[in-house]
Formats: C-alpha cells, sequence, structure tokens
C-alpha cells in the first residue's frame, strides 16, 4: 500500500519500469554480508577448521557481490544470532548496495597514505567498517552519529570489527565545521533521509513517509552537507549517499552542492551489469534492476587548494600516560604491528591509541566533548592487568596470547555466559577462547573451573539447542 504521492513520483522517475519496481517490492529482501578480510588474514590454522571462510554456512547457497571483493549473498537468511563468528567481528551483515561505498572510496582515494576520515552519519557501523578495512596503520577513522541512543551498537559493532586506529564520536555536524575546519582527507555522509529505498525492509517507513517529510530531510541534509564541506581538507572527497530515490534528497541536492560551494562532481565507473542508473550527479540502485535495495550514491571533490597548518594542543584533557613501571606488563598483551601509547582514563581504564596518530587523537580531544577513542584494553587491579572483552577483539591483541579452541556448542555456552567444561591439558590463567581461530572473549580457567568474562550486556539471549 503505497502512498500514492510515492507512485505518482515513482512513475515519473520511472516510465514503464514501474511495474518491475513494484513488483520487486513484494519479493524476498536479499541477505548479503561483508567478510573482515584483516581478521581472517590472522587468524592462526587451528587442526579441524581449515575450511575457507567463504564456507561459513556451507548449506546456504552463496554468491558473489560484485562490486566488493570480501561481499557475499546468502540464498536464505541463517540465524546470525546462533553463529558465533558474528559476535567475533568475522563479517559484518551489511545491505549489498550500501557496499558501493567501496567502489567511490578505491576509485578516488589513496589509502597508501595516511588519511582522516570521517564517517559523518556512523550508526550502526555498516560504512564505518567498510572505511577501516581500507586503512593503513597511520590513517584514522572517526565514526560520528549525533544521536546518542545510537552511539553503543556503533561502538560495539567496531570493537568487534577490530581496527584500533579509530575514535567513535557523537555530536552536530557543525560542531565539526567549527573545531575541525578542513581536517578530513575523506568525508562520508550517509545522511539521514525519507526511507524510500528501505520500504520492501522496512514497512513502518512506508507509513512514515510523506511529501512534507522528503522537504524536511531534504533541508537537513543541505544543513549537514555545508558542514561536510567546511571539515573536509582542501582536495578532499566527500561521499554523499542517501536510501531514496527521489530528486529532492539526491540530484537536486547534488547540483546544489556543487554549485554552493564549487566542488566538482566525479563519475564512477561501474560495469553495466551492476545494474546501476546514473542520473544528474550520482547513480541510483532499484531493488528491480539488482539484487540490494534502493540506494543512491555521488563522489564530489573540493578544489584543491592551501592547507592551513594545524596547531596540535599541548596534551589530552582527561587522559593521563600510564606509569613506566607499568608499561611492560601491559604492552607484552599487545600486537607489536601496532605501535601504541598507552594512557589511563579517569575511572582507571587503560587506553591505547596507535602511536602514528597521537596529534590526531589530541586534535579532537580538543574539539570534541563525547567522543571515545582507540581501544579499552583493560585496567590494573593491585598487581595485576585485567584486560578488557574491546582487547580480546582487537587486532591490537598478541598473536602470542594464550588461546583454546572451542566446539560451535562451547562457543555458544560462552556467548550465552555460561560456564562448560574445559579439557584438564588446557593452559591456565587468562586464555582467549576461540572459534574456528576467531576470538570470541576471555576465560580465566583456574584448576577446578572456567570463569567467563563475557560481559553481561554481549550475552545471546536466545535458547541453544543442548547436546
Amino acid at each position: 500500500m503505497l502512498p500514492l504521492a510515492f507512485q505518482d513520483q515513482m512513475k515519473a522517475l520511472l516510465g514503464g519500469e514501474y511495474t518491475d519496481f513494484t513488483h520487486a517490492l513484494v519479493q524476498a529482501t536479499p541477505v548479503s554480508l561483508r567478510l573482515n578480510a584483516a581478521k581472517i588474514a590472522a587468524r592462526p590454522v587451528t587442526s579441524g577448521f581449515e575450511t575457507p571462510v567463504l564456507a561459513l554456512f556451507p548449506e546456504i547457497k552463496q554468491t558473489p557481490v560484485p562490486w566488493h571483493p570480501q561481499g557475499i549473498y546468502l540464498a536464505e537468511r541463517p540465524v546470525f544470532t546462533l553463529d558465533p563468528l558474528i559476535h567475533a567481528g568475522a563479517y559484518y551483515v551489511q545491505e549489498a548496495a550500501s557496499m558501493l561505498l567501496y567502489q567511490a572510496l578505491i576509485q578516488y582515494g589513496d589509502f597508501s597514505k595516511s588519511l582522516n576520515v570521517l564517517d559523518l552519519c556512523a550508526a550502526p557501523g555498516g560504512k564505518s567498517t567498510l572505511i577501516a578495512s581500507l586503512l593503513n596503520h597511520e590513517s584514522l577513522l572517526v565514526a560520528n552519529e549525533v544521536i546518542r541512543a545510537r552511539v553503543g551498537v556503533l561502538r560495539e559493532n567496531l570493537e568487534k570489527w577490530g581496527c584500533p586506529n579509530i575514535a567513535v564520536t557523537s555530536a552536530e555536524s557543525e560542531v565539526f565545521a567549527e573545531n575541525l575546519p578542513e581536517f578530513f582527507d575523506i568525508v562520508v555522509t550517509d545522511a539521514p533521509c525519507s526511507g524510500e529505498g528501505l520500504f520492501r525492509k522496512d514497512p513502518d517507513a512506508i507509513k512514515e513517509w510523506s511529501p512534507e517529510n522528503v522537504q524536511l530531510c531534504a533541508g537537513r541534509q543541505r544543513r549537514i552537507l555545508s558542514s561536510a564541506v567546511e571539515t573536509l581538507a582542501p582536495g578532499g572527497l566527500l561521499i554523499y549517499s542517501t536510501c531514496t530515490y527521489n530528486r529532492l534528497e539526491n540530484e537536486e541536492n547534488i547540483t546544489w552542492l556543487a554549485s554552493e560551494f564549487g566542488l566538482d562532481i566525479l563519475p564512477l565507473q561501474s560495469d553495466p551489469a551492476w545494474g546501476l542508473v546514473e542520473s544528474e550527479g550520482g547513480y541510483h540502485c532499484y531493488p528491480h534492476r539488482l539484487q540490494g535495495e534502493g540506494f543512491f550514491i555521488a563522489i564530489l571533490r573540493k578544489k584543491a587548494g592551501h592547507q592551513p597548518k594545524r596547531n596540535i594542543p599541548n596534551g589530552f584533557i582527561s587522559l593521563k600516560p600510564v606509569p613506566k613501571s607499568l608499561v611492560p606488563e601491559i604492552t607484552r598483551w599487545l600486537n607489536p604491528g601496532w605501535p601504541m601509547r598507552l594512557f589511563t582514563l579517569p575511572a582507571g581504564e587503560i587506553l591505547a591509541l596507535p602511536a602514528a596518530l597521537e596529534n590526531a587523537y589530541l586534535s579532537l580531544d580538543k574539539a570534541l566533548k563525547n567522543k571515545w577513542f582507540g581501544v579499552n584494553i583493560g585496567e590494573i587491579k593491585g598487581k595485576d592487568f585485567i584486560p578488557s572483552h574491546a582487547l580480546a577483539l582487537s587486532n591490537a591483541a598478541a598473536s602470542t596470547l594464550p588461546a583454546l579452541e572451542l566446539s560451535k556448542q562451547q562457543a555458544l555456552l560462552l556467548l550465552k555466559k555460561e560456564t562448560f567444561e574445559i579439557h584438564p591439558d588446557a593452559p591456565r590463567g587468562w586464555v582467549l577462547a576461540r572459534y574456528a581461530g576467531f576470538n570470541l572473549g576471555w576465560m580465566k580457567i583456574l584448576p577446578n573451573r572456567m570463569n567467563n568474562y563475557l560481559p553481561q550486556e554481549r550475552k545471546i539471549r536466545m535458547e541453544l539447542e543442548r547436546e
């Protein structure tokens, strides 16, 4: 039951394809995921788990997403909650059309360089995790979400993905424009929109749609885009996307943006077989033309110019360096491939920040109020270091730490925050629980029992089939 005004709009946009479009809206929503290449490459080869990760769901037919090398379509939707690997960050369930961001980034971004990248409207984290996979160790990703209620899931998804070179922030777009002018080399703006492309996936989006809401969204998008341009460095990339079809939120906003700020609109190279529809300034995904939801993407470049010299603040507002006497004990838990600076948070937790990014973090710390940096790796209690769940999932964790490979049933019990029998020959003390070579969390194995250190808020509540 599509709104009449929406029907008229789509008939005008699609002409003779309108019937195919409406037919696609009543079909099953495609299921797709994106693999975490860094974690797959780093996992140890363990007995019994030599099967390629592409066989995560061997019983389900799989086909590749053509525009992303780690994208996979599944012919049916499994119960992801009961797959330990999604909790380990081995993959992210992401709508396939959204993965086109990858093409925009690799076609115009130079990821051999040290870059500052901002995902301005980041929750729940699909595009942020995609960006993080492209960045080198000396690049910084800032994932921002203005709605505080959505920051938690953003932090959780980035924590699972495992990249230490991140900051999660919660600020209005104007704060970046005012306090961090020309700071970012790439700004991705997947702007809040009227949600037309989600009608098949989310029937509530249909109820909320109206021409008035489209107008409201278009105005809000222009405000956000104005700030995005101000925080973008000369010569930098601005990638704009929505999950809508209408011209007001898409083509008209791009035309206005390019004209108002003198930006260059860049073409996206694509295979005709992908089914993209080129329009003025951008590219549409329609569900009757490709295996995905409604999506629009445009790429713009800010004209090159002189970039002002940055004044680096003197020190962090609320972070203090870890005492030198504790550094050797903490460092042994960390991957030497990620050189870190260690700091103590006010509540006592230990924060690890990539050393190459300290100046960038200092600038963020001065400019923003609500921010979470790097990896919270644990805390010192008495003379002991207590590792955090974030460290277990991070690529910054040392590969030499004691670990124990679990069966799927044991892994699910761990994720239920239950205990189970451990083999007598298992290592003692702090041990990483692994499934198929991917870290799931910490256990502390004592002579007569195992303690499960999965955070309470991360446990799965779905019932298991008991062996």
